[in-house]
């Protein structure tokens, strides 16, 4: 897989086990442009790599990039983590990549837009970010190829990249509107100075009454 070459089509075969002449013929069942699928004859233009629903961890190697006559990358459902590496980008004859289902960060490498054969891309359930690549194949694929991370935006996301909640405008008050606050503060608060004073003053009469009446009591 790390070479050119001229596949002939030809049916994989092995010789059996009684040592006899005669070939008997394997088939294998991989996860293929997003389905699974029974091969009943391997050809050896089919070249596949499927690690999917398994627990591997740590980060994607980038040396699969040197895999140029892969056809099929499956790594889904699992537990890598890091970046997806630019190498990937290099694997041109690649017809089918699904990464979903992991915990991968970072941007989507703009290298994976030189995949001009992929047919297939899932990238979805990652902990992706940025803006997906428009360029070639990228401009093809649906929404779900890249549902479930939350930090991508652009096309064919709903969410538009460099858009913010515009920042609160200060509220802007006028000279006019200045005075009339003044104004209604100084008539508060002389009307409160004034029913202050009133109340004084009546208080005030009324302790001359009470004295004047005790006086003619004790008289």
């Amino acid at each position: 897989m790390m070479a050119k070459f001229n596949s002939t089509g030809d049916i994989v075969r092995a010789t059996n086990l009684s040592g006899m002449a005669e070939f008997y013929q394997d088939s294998t069942e991989i996860t293929y442009k997003g389905s699974s699928m029974t091969f009943e004859r391997i050809l050896t233009t089919l070249t596949a790599i499927d690690f999917s629903n398994n627990r591997l961890e740590g980060t994607i190697p980038a040396s699969l990039g040197r895999l140029v006559s892969l056809r099929v990358l499956n790594m889904s459902h699992n537990a890598f983590t890091g970046k997806i590496p630019a190498q990937l980008g290099g694997m041109t004859d690649l017809e089918s990549l699904d990464l979903s289902c992991n915990e991968l960060s970072g941007h989507i490498p703009q290298e994976l837009t030189d995949l001009t054969f992929l047919g297939t891309l899932n990238l979805s359930q990652n902990q992706l970010l940025g803006k997906i690549p428009q360029s070639r194949q990228f401009s093809t694929f649906e929404s779900s190829s890249f549902k479930g991370n939350l930090g991508l935006c652009g096309p064919p996301l709903s969410n538009h990249c460099g858009i913010s909640p515009a920042p609160p405008s200060p509220v802007h008050v006028d000279d006019s509107s200045q005075v009339d606050v003044m104004l209604f503060l100084f008539v508060g608060l002389g009307f409160g100075i004034g029913f202050s004073a009133a109340i004084l003053v009546r208080w005030g009469r009324i302790g001359v009454w009470f004295v004047k009446s005790a006086r003619s009591l004790l008289a």
